[in-house]
């Protein structure tokens, strides 16, 4: 029965607290909902600021995807086979997530003038190349895509027919992956020194196929001066082999990457692998950056938070002074009053931090979309994270100034009524 008695007594003194503490928030709704939107302020922009660093690096790693590739894998003269080519992508792959795009290069003729063709798969060569700049469209079976020097060079625009004829002592491969600066005839020779995309020669070739020129590529590169189409026109055109260079764009860091290269050149493949940079070569530094900015902006937003509340809580507290020297004559203890005001805060600081996750996130999501183009999850970890945050924060602004309060002689508040 005792048991019973102290049971049922701990429950009313529970019951009774509650009531005390909802009791004052719903008094003094106007100074609650300051305290809550100071909570909401710094949850939101916490949370939002939170879950776009996250994001920052998987989308620093995509970006750094899209400014091509990274490592350049060359096949001998006439070509990789297929088993070579999967063997090579394999390897790759098993390092790191990568892209990957194979290019076949020929020495074709346009008029009286020599330019290099490259076959390619369309679809993983846009992949790979995000940052190429084309004016119209990719080409599809029997269209081109055409360098802006080579263009020029023949006067080309977009729905325009080029005839491009081949011959079997044209064939060559391009020196420069992915830019074609000189090529090799079949007995080894330089056919010549590549100018606006053009290799100049004598020799005055009108039979061909005709292609339409389907867009005219920008890069600033090497690549503005090559025409491009898809590799069964190239096939259709020049005979059937395997691609002399294979592009990736891996995920792996530049140490591992290197070694990947000395692996693939220490291997019986015939094949030479060679490291390139990129623009995007700094990543892990943004990141670093962005990382550093966003931990001092947090610093700044918790002590501006902090204030906010602290600054809140100190007009609720001095609003119910007399309320605290009544209940302290009453025989209120310390722990009690310092108990009821730290739930209020954290009463305020829940309420603060759920609508501020919900805001972050919208905000979060729209920065994502119009910054980065892409979609944001929710991450109930983080979510609930800044929700305890916020009730910590809450509660720690808020104990100076009851202590201060709970401090006041009974006798001196009762006087002042």
């Amino acid at each position: 029965m005792a048991a019973d008695r102290n049971a049922g007594r701990r429950m009313t003194n529970r019951r009774m607290f509650l009531t005390m503490v909802f009791g004052a928030v719903f008094r003094r709704r106007s100074r609650a909902i300051m305290a809550v939107v100071a909570s909401m302020v710094g949850t939101v922009t916490l949370f939002g600021l939170a879950a776009i660093c996250l994001t920052v690096p998987q989308q620093m790693g995509d970006e750094m995807r899209a400014y091509g590739a990274n490592l350049i894998v060359t096949g001998p003269q006439g070509g990789m086979d297929d088993d070579v080519v999967r063997t090579v992508e394999t390897q790759v792959r098993a390092a790191a997530e990568a892209d990957a795009a194979t290019y076949r290069y020929e020495t074709v003729r346009v008029n009286a003038a020599s330019y290099v063709l490259a076959g390619i798969d369309v679809d993983a060569t846009r992949a790979l190349n995000r940052h190429w700049v084309v004016d119209g469209d990719w080409p599809s079976d029997g269209q081109v895509l055409v360098g802006s020097d080579a263009a020029e060079a023949m006067s080309l625009q977009i729905g325009d027919t080029v005839t491009i004829g081949y011959r079997a002592d044209n064939a060559g491969v391009p020196g420069d992956a992915g830019g074609g600066t000189s090529s090799e005839d079949s007995s080894g020779s330089v056919a010549g020194q590549m100018r606006d995309g053009r290799v100049s020669t004598d020799i005055l070739e009108t039979d061909g196929v005709g292609y339409r020129v389907a867009g005219i590529l920008e890069t600033g590169g090497n690549e503005d001066g090559i025409i491009y189409a898809t590799v069964d026109d190239v096939v259709a055109l020049a005979g059937d082999r395997g691609p002399d260079v294979i592009e990736f764009a891996s995920q792996a860091d530049d140490g591992h990457l290197e070694a990947l290269a000395d692996a693939i050149n220490d291997g019986e493949l015939g094949v030479s692998a060679q490291r390139v940079s990129r623009m995007t070569s700094s990543n892990r530094r943004i990141i670093a950056m962005l990382q550093t900015l966003f931990w001092f902006v947090s610093a700044v937003v918790l002590v501006l938070t902090l204030v906010g509340v602290s600054t809140t809580m100190s007009s609720i507290v001095s609003q119910r002074r007399n309320e605290i020297g009544l209940r302290r004559a009453l025989g209120a203890t310390t722990r009690s009053v310092v108990a009821e005001f730290a739930a209020e805060s954290a009463l305020y600081g829940m309420a603060g931090g759920l609508c501020g996750v919900g805001l972050g996130y919208a905000l979060a999501r729209a920065l994502c979309r119009m910054v980065f183009d892409r979609t944001l999850d929710f991450s109930v970890a983080l979510g609930s994270a800044s929700v305890a945050l916020s009730v910590a924060v809450a509660v720690a602004a808020s104990t100076p100034p009851i202590r201060n309060a709970t401090r006041i002689d009974p006798a001196v508040v009762l006087r002042e009524e």
